[in-house]
Protein backbone atom coordinates (compact mmCIF):
# COMPACT_ATOMS: atom_id res chain seq x y z
CA UNK A 1 0.00 0.00 0.00
CA UNK A 2 2.92 2.57 0.83
CA UNK A 3 3.69 5.01 -1.81
CA UNK A 4 0.50 4.25 -4.17
CA UNK A 5 -2.97 5.34 -4.22
CA UNK A 6 -5.87 3.18 -3.26
CA UNK A 7 -9.03 3.15 -4.80
CA UNK A 8 -11.71 1.04 -3.85
CA UNK A 9 -15.07 0.61 -6.03
CA UNK A 10 -18.29 2.20 -5.09
CA UNK A 11 -21.38 3.84 -6.42
CA UNK A 12 -19.61 7.46 -6.86
CA UNK A 13 -21.17 10.51 -7.80
CA UNK A 14 -19.46 11.24 -10.90
CA UNK A 15 -19.50 15.48 -9.95
CA UNK A 16 -18.93 15.87 -6.22
CA UNK A 17 -18.75 13.60 -3.54
CA UNK A 18 -20.45 13.61 -0.22
CA UNK A 19 -17.39 14.59 2.09
CA UNK A 20 -14.12 14.92 1.23
CA UNK A 21 -12.24 13.84 4.22
CA UNK A 22 -8.40 15.07 5.38
CA UNK A 23 -6.20 12.27 6.82
CA UNK A 24 -6.06 8.59 6.18
CA UNK A 25 -5.83 7.75 9.92
CA UNK A 26 -8.14 6.21 12.39
CA UNK A 27 -10.44 9.42 12.77
CA UNK A 28 -11.08 9.97 9.44
CA UNK A 29 -11.30 6.25 8.57
CA UNK A 30 -13.53 5.94 11.12
CA UNK A 31 -15.88 8.74 9.81
CA UNK A 32 -15.44 7.01 6.17
CA UNK A 33 -16.69 3.76 7.28
CA UNK A 34 -19.23 5.21 8.70
CA UNK A 35 -20.46 7.66 6.21
CA UNK A 36 -19.94 4.85 3.33
CA UNK A 37 -22.24 2.02 5.03
CA UNK A 38 -25.22 5.06 5.48
CA UNK A 39 -24.61 5.16 1.52
CA UNK A 40 -22.66 8.40 1.30
CA UNK A 41 -19.26 8.82 -1.41
CA UNK A 42 -16.25 9.79 0.44
CA UNK A 43 -13.12 10.75 -0.91
CA UNK A 44 -10.15 10.62 1.46
CA UNK A 45 -7.03 12.05 1.16
CA UNK A 46 -3.49 12.00 3.12
CA UNK A 47 -0.23 13.90 2.74
CA UNK A 48 1.48 10.27 3.84
CA UNK A 49 2.40 7.62 1.58
CA UNK A 50 0.74 5.16 3.64
CA UNK A 51 -2.47 5.16 5.66
CA UNK A 52 -3.26 4.72 9.07
CA UNK A 53 -1.34 7.94 10.65
CA UNK A 54 1.09 7.39 13.58
CA UNK A 55 -0.64 3.72 13.95
CA UNK A 56 1.10 3.13 10.66
CA UNK A 57 2.81 -0.59 10.58
CA UNK A 58 5.16 -2.12 8.33
CA UNK A 59 6.49 -5.32 8.32
CA UNK A 60 10.24 -6.28 8.64
CA UNK A 61 10.01 -9.97 7.49
CA UNK A 62 8.25 -11.70 9.64
CA UNK A 63 8.13 -8.55 12.32
CA UNK A 64 5.26 -5.81 12.73
CA UNK A 65 7.40 -2.57 13.21
CA UNK A 66 5.19 -0.08 15.03
CA UNK A 67 6.61 3.13 13.08
CA UNK A 68 5.32 5.85 15.23
CA UNK A 69 5.75 3.85 18.60
CA UNK A 70 3.72 1.39 20.59
CA UNK A 71 -0.07 1.48 19.42
CA UNK A 72 -1.75 -1.53 21.80
CA UNK A 73 -5.45 -1.56 21.20
CA UNK A 74 -7.63 -1.52 24.52
CA UNK A 75 -11.47 -1.34 24.96
CA UNK A 76 -14.07 -1.85 27.34
CA UNK A 77 -16.57 -1.16 25.28
CA UNK A 78 -17.84 -4.14 23.97
CA UNK A 79 -19.47 -3.22 20.96
CA UNK A 80 -16.53 -2.07 19.62
CA UNK A 81 -13.84 -4.73 20.45
CA UNK A 82 -16.79 -6.36 18.03
CA UNK A 83 -16.44 -4.16 15.75
CA UNK A 84 -12.56 -4.07 15.13
CA UNK A 85 -12.18 -7.76 15.05
CA UNK A 86 -14.82 -8.11 12.85
CA UNK A 87 -12.88 -5.84 10.63
CA UNK A 88 -9.20 -7.85 10.72
CA UNK A 89 -8.08 -10.17 13.28
CA UNK A 90 -6.61 -9.05 17.47
CA UNK A 91 -4.23 -11.05 19.08
CA UNK A 92 -3.86 -11.30 22.93
CA UNK A 93 -1.44 -9.04 23.53
CA UNK A 94 -0.98 -7.65 27.30
CA UNK A 95 1.05 -4.73 27.75
CA UNK A 96 3.18 -5.43 30.41
CA UNK A 97 6.04 -2.75 30.27
CA UNK A 98 9.37 -2.51 32.40
CA UNK A 99 10.64 0.73 34.29
CA UNK A 100 14.37 0.54 33.50
CA UNK A 101 15.94 3.15 36.67
CA UNK A 102 20.16 2.88 36.18
CA UNK A 103 19.91 -0.38 35.53
CA UNK A 104 17.06 -1.28 38.29
CA UNK A 105 14.31 -3.08 36.61
CA UNK A 106 10.91 -2.27 37.99
CA UNK A 107 7.28 -3.41 36.77
CA UNK A 108 4.56 -0.95 35.58
CA UNK A 109 2.21 -0.04 36.70
CA UNK A 110 3.20 0.45 40.31
CA UNK A 111 1.88 -2.68 42.03
CA UNK A 112 2.88 -4.92 44.56
CA UNK A 113 6.38 -6.19 42.39
CA UNK A 114 7.19 -2.88 42.43
CA UNK A 115 7.57 -2.21 45.65
CA UNK A 116 8.77 -5.65 46.86
CA UNK A 117 11.78 -4.70 44.13
CA UNK A 118 11.69 -1.32 46.41
CA UNK A 119 11.23 -2.02 49.52
CA UNK A 120 11.06 -5.46 49.90
CA UNK A 121 7.59 -5.62 51.06
CA UNK A 122 5.60 -8.32 50.26
CA UNK A 123 2.03 -7.49 52.08
CA UNK A 124 -0.36 -4.76 50.76
CA UNK A 125 -0.57 -3.36 53.78
CA UNK A 126 3.25 -3.04 54.27
CA UNK A 127 3.46 -1.36 50.96
CA UNK A 128 0.77 1.20 51.87
CA UNK A 129 1.81 2.91 55.26
CA UNK A 130 5.45 3.26 53.58
CA UNK A 131 3.58 5.18 50.61
CA UNK A 132 1.53 6.90 53.20
CA UNK A 133 3.97 8.12 55.41
CA UNK A 134 6.16 9.68 52.11
CA UNK A 135 2.79 11.16 50.76
CA UNK A 136 2.80 12.67 54.16
CA UNK A 137 5.63 14.72 53.80
CA UNK A 138 3.97 16.75 50.98
CA UNK A 139 1.86 19.45 52.97
CA UNK A 140 -0.38 22.05 50.95
CA UNK A 141 -1.51 22.52 47.92
CA UNK A 142 0.92 20.79 44.89
CA UNK A 143 2.35 24.10 43.46
CA UNK A 144 4.02 21.70 40.39
CA UNK A 145 4.07 18.45 39.01
CA UNK A 146 6.74 17.33 42.21
CA UNK A 147 4.42 18.08 44.82
CA UNK A 148 1.62 16.64 42.51
CA UNK A 149 3.63 13.13 42.24
CA UNK A 150 5.12 13.33 45.77
CA UNK A 151 1.48 13.80 47.15
CA UNK A 152 0.51 10.44 44.73
CA UNK A 153 3.15 7.97 45.38
CA UNK A 154 5.68 9.50 47.77
CA UNK A 155 8.91 10.36 47.10
CA UNK A 156 10.95 6.99 46.35
CA UNK A 157 8.79 5.84 43.18
CA UNK A 158 8.71 9.23 42.08
CA UNK A 159 12.61 9.90 42.35
CA UNK A 160 13.29 6.92 40.41
CA UNK A 161 10.08 6.11 38.35
CA UNK A 162 8.32 9.34 37.65
CA UNK A 163 11.01 12.34 37.86
CA UNK A 164 13.43 11.52 34.94
CA UNK A 165 11.12 9.88 32.82
CA UNK A 166 9.26 13.01 33.13
CA UNK A 167 11.41 15.36 32.49
CA UNK A 168 12.57 14.16 29.52
CA UNK A 169 9.19 14.02 27.93
CA UNK A 170 8.12 17.39 28.63
CA UNK A 171 11.71 18.87 28.31
CA UNK A 172 11.60 20.76 31.56
CA UNK A 173 12.17 19.99 35.39
CA UNK A 174 9.33 18.29 36.88
CA UNK A 175 9.00 21.63 38.94
CA UNK A 176 8.86 24.13 36.49
CA UNK A 177 5.37 21.74 35.01
CA UNK A 178 2.02 22.82 36.02
CA UNK A 179 0.53 20.14 38.95
CA UNK A 180 -2.56 18.98 36.62
CA UNK A 181 -0.52 17.48 34.32
CA UNK A 182 -0.62 14.37 36.36
CA UNK A 183 -3.81 13.89 38.08
CA UNK A 184 -3.56 10.58 39.15
CA UNK A 185 -0.65 7.97 39.26
CA UNK A 186 -2.49 4.87 38.97
CA UNK A 187 -1.14 2.17 41.97
CA UNK A 188 -2.48 -1.32 42.35
CA UNK A 189 -1.71 -3.61 46.22
CA UNK A 190 -1.92 -6.91 43.78
CA UNK A 191 0.54 -8.93 42.50
CA UNK A 192 -0.79 -7.39 38.82
CA UNK A 193 1.50 -6.44 36.14
CA UNK A 194 -1.47 -5.73 33.14
CA UNK A 195 -0.83 -1.95 32.12
CA UNK A 196 -4.56 -1.40 31.47
CA UNK A 197 -7.73 -2.04 33.46
CA UNK A 198 -9.93 -2.39 30.27
CA UNK A 199 -11.35 -6.05 29.66
CA UNK A 200 -10.57 -5.99 25.56
CA UNK A 201 -6.67 -5.40 24.75
CA UNK A 202 -4.74 -6.60 21.29
CA UNK A 203 -3.13 -5.56 18.55
CA UNK A 204 -4.03 -6.49 15.02
CA UNK A 205 -1.98 -9.71 13.92
CA UNK A 206 -1.84 -8.14 10.45
CA UNK A 207 -0.83 -4.65 11.52
CA UNK A 208 -2.93 -1.69 11.77
CA UNK A 209 -3.00 -0.98 7.99
CA UNK A 210 -5.41 -3.59 7.44
CA UNK A 211 -7.74 -2.43 9.44
CA UNK A 212 -7.89 1.24 8.60
CA UNK A 213 -7.60 -0.14 5.12
CA UNK A 214 -10.90 -2.25 5.89
CA UNK A 215 -12.82 0.99 7.15
CA UNK A 216 -11.87 2.94 3.90
CA UNK A 217 -13.55 0.27 1.65
CA UNK A 218 -15.82 2.29 -0.24
CA UNK A 219 -14.26 4.93 -0.19
CA UNK A 220 -11.81 6.93 -2.54
CA UNK A 221 -7.94 7.26 -1.41
CA UNK A 222 -5.72 9.36 -2.77
CA UNK A 223 -2.24 8.76 -0.99
CA UNK A 224 0.37 11.69 -1.12
CA UNK A 225 -1.43 14.01 -1.65
CA UNK A 226 -1.71 17.29 0.70
CA UNK A 227 -4.96 19.50 1.54
CA UNK A 228 -2.83 22.61 0.76
CA UNK A 229 -2.79 24.05 -1.91
CA UNK A 230 -4.83 22.99 -4.60
CA UNK A 231 -7.60 21.09 -1.96
CA UNK A 232 -8.06 24.08 0.12
CA UNK A 233 -9.07 26.60 -2.56
CA UNK A 234 -11.07 23.81 -4.08
CA UNK A 235 -12.81 21.35 -1.88
CA UNK A 236 -16.39 22.79 -2.82
CA UNK A 237 -15.34 21.24 -6.46
CA UNK A 238 -14.90 18.37 -5.00
CA UNK A 239 -17.23 17.55 -1.89
CA UNK A 240 -20.31 19.10 -0.30
CA UNK A 241 -18.86 18.79 2.96
CA UNK A 242 -15.06 18.84 4.64
CA UNK A 243 -14.28 16.58 7.56
CA UNK A 244 -10.62 17.53 8.35
CA UNK A 245 -8.44 15.74 10.80
CA UNK A 246 -5.51 17.41 11.03
CA UNK A 247 -3.93 20.33 13.38
CA UNK A 248 -7.19 22.84 14.00
CA UNK A 249 -4.84 25.61 14.04
CA UNK A 250 -2.85 24.76 10.76
CA UNK A 251 -6.44 24.60 9.12
CA UNK A 252 -6.94 28.27 9.91
CA UNK A 253 -2.98 29.46 8.61
CA UNK A 254 -2.37 30.11 12.62
CA UNK A 255 -4.41 33.03 12.15
CA UNK A 256 -4.96 33.71 15.79
CA UNK A 257 -1.39 31.82 16.95
CA UNK A 258 0.41 28.26 16.69
CA UNK A 259 -1.14 25.63 19.26
CA UNK A 260 2.25 23.64 20.76
CA UNK A 261 2.77 20.18 20.87
CA UNK A 262 5.51 17.87 21.44
CA UNK A 263 7.14 14.99 19.70
CA UNK A 264 9.27 12.54 18.95
CA UNK A 265 12.25 11.60 17.10
CA UNK A 266 12.78 7.15 16.35
CA UNK A 267 15.42 5.66 15.87
CA UNK A 268 14.99 1.91 14.84
CA UNK A 269 17.94 -0.71 14.47
CA UNK A 270 18.17 -4.49 13.67
CA UNK A 271 20.18 -6.56 15.68
CA UNK A 272 21.13 -10.17 14.78
CA UNK A 273 20.21 -11.55 18.14
CA UNK A 274 16.95 -13.14 18.89
CA UNK A 275 15.62 -11.06 21.63
CA UNK A 276 17.54 -7.96 23.26
CA UNK A 277 15.26 -6.94 26.56
CA UNK A 278 12.55 -9.67 26.79
CA UNK A 279 9.89 -7.27 26.78
CA UNK A 280 7.61 -4.76 24.18
CA UNK A 281 8.65 -1.97 26.38
CA UNK A 282 10.43 -0.48 28.35
CA UNK A 283 10.96 2.58 30.05
CA UNK A 284 14.15 4.20 31.05
CA UNK A 285 13.23 6.70 33.90
CA UNK A 286 16.85 8.23 34.57
CA UNK A 287 17.83 11.75 33.23
CA UNK A 288 21.12 10.98 31.99
CA UNK A 289 19.48 8.20 29.43
CA UNK A 290 18.42 10.42 26.41
CA UNK A 291 15.48 8.07 25.36
CA UNK A 292 12.52 7.42 27.33
CA UNK A 293 11.94 4.35 26.13
CA UNK A 294 12.71 1.16 23.75
CA UNK A 295 10.67 -0.62 22.09
CA UNK A 296 11.53 -4.08 21.26
CA UNK A 297 8.46 -4.63 18.66
CA UNK A 298 8.71 -8.98 17.77
CA UNK A 299 7.24 -8.70 21.62
CA UNK A 300 4.34 -7.37 20.37
CA UNK A 301 3.06 -10.41 18.02
CA UNK A 302 5.46 -13.23 18.88
CA UNK A 303 7.68 -14.75 15.70
CA UNK A 304 10.30 -17.02 15.67
CA UNK A 305 13.59 -15.32 14.16
CA UNK A 306 17.41 -14.91 14.40
CA UNK A 307 16.92 -11.06 14.79
CA UNK A 308 15.08 -8.42 16.09
CA UNK A 309 14.23 -4.62 15.34
CA UNK A 310 14.19 -2.11 18.77
CA UNK A 311 13.39 1.47 18.33
CA UNK A 312 14.68 3.88 20.70
CA UNK A 313 12.09 7.09 21.55
CA UNK A 314 13.50 10.71 21.72
CA UNK A 315 10.95 13.47 23.02
CA UNK A 316 11.11 17.31 21.62
CA UNK A 317 9.23 20.25 21.23
CA UNK A 318 7.58 20.05 18.04
CA UNK A 319 8.66 22.57 14.97
CA UNK A 320 6.31 23.01 12.04
CA UNK A 321 5.98 20.62 9.17
CA UNK A 322 7.15 17.89 11.82
CA UNK A 323 4.83 15.36 13.03
CA UNK A 324 2.53 16.47 16.26
CA UNK A 325 1.96 13.48 18.79
CA UNK A 326 1.18 15.30 22.28
CA UNK A 327 -0.67 18.13 22.89
CA UNK A 328 0.55 20.86 25.52
CA UNK A 329 -2.66 21.40 27.34
CA UNK A 330 -1.76 24.26 29.67
CA UNK A 331 -3.67 27.15 30.08
CA UNK A 332 -2.30 29.22 26.96
CA UNK A 333 -2.97 26.44 24.61
CA UNK A 334 -6.45 25.60 26.45
CA UNK A 335 -7.36 29.10 25.64
CA UNK A 336 -6.02 29.44 22.36
CA UNK A 337 -7.88 26.06 21.39
CA UNK A 338 -10.63 26.84 23.04
CA UNK A 339 -11.46 30.70 20.43
CA UNK A 340 -9.91 27.96 17.20
CA UNK A 341 -13.07 25.62 18.45
CA UNK A 342 -15.48 28.64 18.28
CA UNK A 343 -14.21 29.54 14.81
CA UNK A 344 -14.82 26.67 13.53
CA UNK A 345 -18.55 26.23 15.10
CA UNK A 346 -19.32 28.97 12.73
CA UNK A 347 -18.50 26.97 9.18
CA UNK A 348 -21.51 24.81 8.71
CA UNK A 349 -19.70 22.76 6.08
CA UNK A 350 -16.59 21.82 8.01
CA UNK A 351 -16.12 18.73 10.42
CA UNK A 352 -13.35 18.72 12.49
CA UNK A 353 -12.66 14.92 13.84
CA UNK A 354 -9.99 13.71 15.75
CA UNK A 355 -7.20 14.51 18.25
CA UNK A 356 -5.45 16.60 16.10
CA UNK A 357 -8.37 18.92 15.08
CA UNK A 358 -9.47 19.02 18.82
CA UNK A 359 -6.36 19.23 20.42
CA UNK A 360 -7.10 16.21 22.97
CA UNK A 361 -4.96 13.53 23.64
CA UNK A 362 -7.15 10.34 22.78
CA UNK A 363 -6.67 6.49 22.80
CA UNK A 364 -7.41 4.71 19.66
CA UNK A 365 -10.82 3.19 20.69
CA UNK A 366 -11.70 6.81 21.76
CA UNK A 367 -10.88 8.48 18.52
CA UNK A 368 -12.98 5.45 16.51
CA UNK A 369 -15.79 6.41 19.40
CA UNK A 370 -15.77 9.85 18.86
CA UNK A 371 -14.92 10.02 15.15
CA UNK A 372 -18.07 7.40 14.46
CA UNK A 373 -20.20 9.33 16.95
CA UNK A 374 -19.39 12.71 15.12
CA UNK A 375 -20.48 10.97 11.48
CA UNK A 376 -23.95 10.42 13.41
CA UNK A 377 -24.33 13.94 14.16
CA UNK A 378 -23.00 14.79 10.20
CA UNK A 379 -25.77 12.04 8.91
CA UNK A 380 -28.73 12.69 10.77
Amino acid sequence: MTGMNMKTSGNHKTSKYDFLIVGAGLAGASFAHKAVSAGKTCLVIDRNPYIAGLAHTEFVGPIAVHTFGAHIFHTNDDELWHYVNGLTEFNNFINSPMANYRGEVYNLPFNMNTFNKMWGTWRPEDAQAKIAEQRAAQTGEPRNLEEQAISLVGEDVYRKLVQGYTEKQWGRDCTELPAFIIRRLPVRFTYDNNYFTDPHQGIPRAGYDVLVARMLEGSDVKLSTDFDPWYRENWRSVADRLVFTGQIDHFFRQELGMLEWRTVRFESERLEIPNYQGVAVMNFTDRETPWTRIIEHKHFNPVDCDFTIVTREYPAEWQPGEQAAYTVNDERNTQLYERYRKMAADLNDVIFCGRLAEYKYLNMDQVILRAQEIARQALS
